[in-house]
């Protein structure tokens, strides 16, 4: 029979189980174990999400080189914006992995008659106004996707490729439209939906 023991703080009975125990807490050898082989799956993904960036970078090696940026066009302060990626025209997922261009970054954007200067890291894109070919906006893109059009993507030629890249603007779409509007030539138009 197990005895009876009074709790001090309650007064209420409390019976102890003579000789049985608790199971042991842990158990070091498999949470070790576990915790490695953790460790290697998320190490295997990453190397191959990483073999996948650079087997796409190779397939992308004919990307002309980023446009050098004029000197003493743009001043000011330029619209502050998150520069998402650029993708291949028309298809909203094939980021473009070369140049730093598929790498999303904090931007400030500055819009003159000479074009569009994309001032981030790690370095800066400049689009000529004449390779500019439209401009829209959009919900989504590889890196991005919102409920409603909050992107705007500028679509333009870089060599013999046709890109879109596209910002978001941290204070909504409207000053940056017109902006491109305005030096550009370009109307900004919804993405037609599929």
């Amino acid at each position: 029979m197990n005895p009876v023991i009074m709790n001090p703080v309650t007064q209420n009975p409390v019976i102890s189980a003579a000789g049985e125990h608790s199971a042991p807490v842990t158990h070091v050898g498999q949470r070790i174990l576990w915790t490695v082989v953790t460790l290697v799956v998320l190490a295997g993904i990453y190397l191959l999400m990483w073999r996948g960036w650079k087997k796409r970078q190779a397939r992308q090696a004919d990307v002309a080189p980023l446009n050098e940026v004029p000197e003493g066009v743009f001043s000011g302060d330029g619209i502050e914006a998150v520069y998402v990626s650029s993708t291949s025209e028309g298809d909203w997922l094939d980021r473009i992995a070369v140049h730093g261009l598929g790498e999303r970054s904090n931007a400030r954007v500055h819009v003159a008659d000479a074009g569009v200067l994309i001032e981030r890291e790690p370095s800066p894109v400049f689009i000529p106004a004449a390779a500019v070919r439209g401009v829209r906006l959009a919900t989504g893109m590889a890196g991005k996707y919102l409920r409603e059009e909050g992107l705007v993507v500028i679509s333009w030629q870089h060599g013999d490729r046709t890109l879109d890249t596209g910002l978001k603007p941290r204070f909504g779409t409207d000053e940056l439209v017109r902006a491109l509007e305005a030096h550009l030539a370009v109307s900004a138009t919804e993405r037609p939906s599929s």
